[in-house]
């Protein structure tokens, strides 16, 4: 039989017999402990023989040793002769599952799906019915209704007969209407290279730059309140669809002027 898978039978004579062993030594209980290194109350147990919270008897057995060869005491015998078998450890599945609970769970997920479809499907099924009452309360506008009976008997009136304009055709042509002319307040036409800045009737400047032959430039009514033309002499200003003469507004080849709240042009500063 293998010591190893035996447990001993801890009677008073192994605990007094270690306890006695101990006492002749001169060493306290916390001696024996502090050289084994183990607990105090490890000592206490194995004196006392009480095995039961020492854990497996494997390791009861060597701290058996270990005192005993701590103290010099032999008694291997006595631990053979005591010792009784013990059945081995029953291994128990932590992750084993019942089946009743896999069939549970199976069934609580079917369920939950059929819950989550039903809550999906019938809402749109509802509203797929609803539609078609709808269409199906719907009067085609092509179905004229039936004129209400007559009441007491009495005889419908002759509908009233329609009189009819008739139309004559006409081969001559429609004449086009012409479009309605408007001329901008004022028009910059360029047939040179000129700087020119323009502002608005806030102030604020909405044209600053060069610009060059064949570029246009108009204004409406109420736009612009102030103009500088440099080399006005490649500028054509027109007011009011008339052409306007820039020699009164012009000095060193610069034109300056202003339009009024009337639309007229006045000298600028």
């Amino acid at each position: 039989m293998n010591s190893n898978n035996v447990a001993p039978e801890m009677g008073a004579s192994i605990g007094v017999r270690l306890k006695q062993a101990r006492e002749e030594a001169g060493l306290s209980q916390e001696d024996v402990a502090a050289s084994l290194k183990i607990p105090v109350k490890v000592i206490r147990q194995l004196e006392s023989g009480d095995s039961s919270q020492l854990g497996a008897p494997v390791f009861v057995r060597g701290q058996l040793r270990s005192y005993a060869r701590l103290l010099g005491v032999k008694f291997d015998e006595e631990l053979g002769q005591g010792a009784r078998p013990i059945a081995p450890s029953e291994l128990v599945s932590h992750t084993h599952t019942p089946r009743y609970r896999r069939v549970f769970e199976q069934a609580t997920r079917r369920a939950i799906y059929i819950v989550l479809t039903a809550a999906i499907a019938v809402p749109i099924w509802m509203a797929s019915r609803e539609l078609k009452k709808d269409d199906a309360k719907v009067e085609s506008l092509d179905v004229a209704s039936a004129p209400a009976a007559p009441a007491n008997n009495a005889q419908p009136a002759a509908p009233a007969p329609v009189h009819r304009t008739p139309l004559v055709a006409s081969m001559a042509t429609l004449p086009t209407p012409a479009p309605a002319a408007t001329q901008p307040a004022l028009a910059l036409n360029f047939i040179g290279n000129s700087w020119v800045e323009v502002r608005g009737a806030d102030g604020r400047v909405i044209e600053s730059g060069e610009l060059g032959t064949g570029q246009q430039r108009t204004y409406a009514a109420g736009e612009v309140s102030r103009v500088v033309l440099g080399n006005s002499s490649a500028v054509e200003v027109r007011h009011a669809g008339r052409t306007v003469d820039l020699a009164p507004f012009s000095r060193a080849n610069v034109a300056r002027f202003t339009l009024s709240s009337d639309g007229s042009l006045t000298p600028g500063d």
